[in-house]
């Protein structure tokens, strides 16, 4: 069901496009020698390009460069073997230059898009209009100082592509969707880290109003929003305040804005300038940038396995249930565990991929996922590794161990960081086939609840699994589940 806003003169359907700017993962800046690691000092990583000292000419940095191709290859756009920077001119504190070296008229990246899932298995193509590298400004500090802001230089000129939707989003989750899948693919391509908590991925997020089936309406921009559920936040507000403020009797106006996290809403910044408001040509220091064929097939072949891609594989032909497939291409560090771990599985049992990575993905998904959250860590922080994980379910798929006693293992294993066999080994949590010492203790239990056993025996079937519980709590959870039901029904039968 598509989103709309009910409002007084009744349903009205929100138009969102998003500019993402993605900082290139480099280890110097786009025009310059300047290092780019986040957290240091203020104004220490600016070279004299980047505070635009007299005389200094940029040169462009082929890495960023071929990020940034490597990123357009990924959304299958068309490179452009010929594009141009100009100067985006305008004046402010944190523009050393009094302009921005962009990409407005010949970008290198063109059209492409992106496949997300847009509610009740639906998909849904995202267009991007375009990809263009442009250098980052500095930043205000407005904190340091009574009555002055500072300016931090570390950003400036630091390489960004600015990654431009087409208006074709509906509702914040499809915006939530779509941004939460670019993130994903950059970091499959590693051509930018996507955290947005430290700026290195933020968007831009344009809202219009429309009647259901009229043509666009005005539209503001929300600057530099930095986090998906924020992302989604400031759409929901800003299209709830443009539909009151037109039934309402006013008009929208171009504007930008900004949203405040702690109250949830946008407010107005400045009114938004067109394009020729910048006075855009071009950067006269910069020749026009030509990728020869040999460069291109380079960023080809260097892409790894995209997320779409590697859902396919693993569905089709791993055997993964498409749930878990979403839940492991969610982020490249989840396939990154994932993979060796069925590696590993297949090793230890011998047996194919194929017939182990269902097994591997339904506790990846469930048993770890969950206890990382609850641990409050990320994947690649797991203090249970991939081929200790292809280790506990080895144990458990030759019996040495049980459901039950896997999971005693396990929280040993995030608390220990032990191997899974040695905590079998030193606790004797090995799970027991031994016929004698399981009959021994079905004799008790049913000693132990006569009345039930008449029950069951006169037709309550349900209370076998009573029984099964009662008998493996007598063995301590080491009784192998399938001897005990084995054995229950030939007692209880006989």
């Amino acid at each position: 069901m598509s989103y709309r806003i009910q409002g007084a003169t009744g349903e009205w359907e929100v138009v969102i496009g998003l500019e993402v700017h993605a900082q290139i993962a480099t280890e110097a800046k786009l025009f310059s020698g300047a290092a780019t690691a986040f957290g240091a000092e203020p104004n220490s990583q600016v070279s004299l390009v980047d505070a635009a000292m007299p005389g200094m000419l940029p040169v462009p940095n082929r890495e960023c460069i071929r990020q940034a191709v490597r990123t357009g290859m990924a959304i299958e756009a068309p490179i452009n073997a010929w594009s141009r920077f100009d100067r985006k001119n305008y004046f402010y504190a944190d523009l050393p230059q009094g302009y921005q070296i962009s990409q407005l008229y010949h970008p290198l990246v063109g059209e492409g898009s992106i496949h997300i899932e847009a509610g009740e298995g639906a998909e849904k193509r995202i267009g991007i209009e375009r990809i263009h590298v442009e250098q980052d400004a500095g930043k205000l500090m407005h904190d340091q100082h009574p009555t002055r802001s500072y300016v931090d230089l570390n950003r400036s000129g630091v390489a960004l592509m600015e990654i431009v939707s087409r208006p074709d989003m509906r509702s914040p989750a499809e915006a939530g969707a779509y941004l939460r899948k670019l993130r994903a693919i950059l970091r499959y391509v590693g051509s930018c880290d996507g955290n947005m908590e430290e700026g290195s991925m933020r968007a831009d997020v344009n809202v219009s109003v429309r009647k259901p089936g009229e043509g666009f309406g005005t539209r503001t921009e929300t600057k530099n929003v930095n986090s998906v559920r924020f992302v989604m936040a400031a759409i929901e507000h800003e299209a709830q305040r443009q539909v009151d403020v037109i039934e309402g009797g006013g008009r929208i106006v171009q504007e930008t804005r900004l949203f405040d996290p702690d109250s949830g809403s946008t407010r107005s910044m400045r009114s938004k300038e067109d394009a020729h408001d910048y006075r855009y040509f071009p950067d006269p220091d910069l020749p026009p940038l030509v990728l020869d064929d040999a460069f291109l097939a380079e960023c080809r072949e260097s892409l790894p396995e995209l997320p779409d891609a590697k859902r396919e594989r693993y569905i089709s032909g791993l055997g993964v249930t498409a749930a878990n497939a979403d839940v492991l291409i969610a982020e490249v560090s989840n396939t990154r565990f994932f993979e060796p771990l069925v590696a590993e599985l297949a090793r230890r049992t011998g047996k194919a991929e194929a017939d182990v990575a269902r097994a591997a993905s339904n506790w990846l998904a469930s048993d770890l996922f969950g206890a990382l959250n609850r641990l409050g860590k990320e994947i690649d922080a797991s203090p249970v590794s991939s081929a200790q994980g292809a280790e506990l379910l080895a144990l458990v798929a030759d019996g040495t161990l049980s459901g039950t006693l896997a999971k005693q293992v396990f929280e040993i294993m995030l608390e220990s960081g032990e191997d899974p066999g040695a905590i079998v080994d030193a606790r004797g949590l090995k799970q027991t086939s031994d016929t004698g010492a399981i009959e021994a203790e079905i004799a008790k239990v049913l000693a132990a609840n006569a009345d039930k056993v008449a029950d069951y025996r006169g037709g309550k079937d349900k209370l076998f699994g009573f029984f099964v519980g009662q008998t493996m709590k007598a063995m301590a959870g080491k009784a192998n589940p399938a001897v005990v039901n084995e054995l229950l029904k030939k007692a209880l039968d006989g």
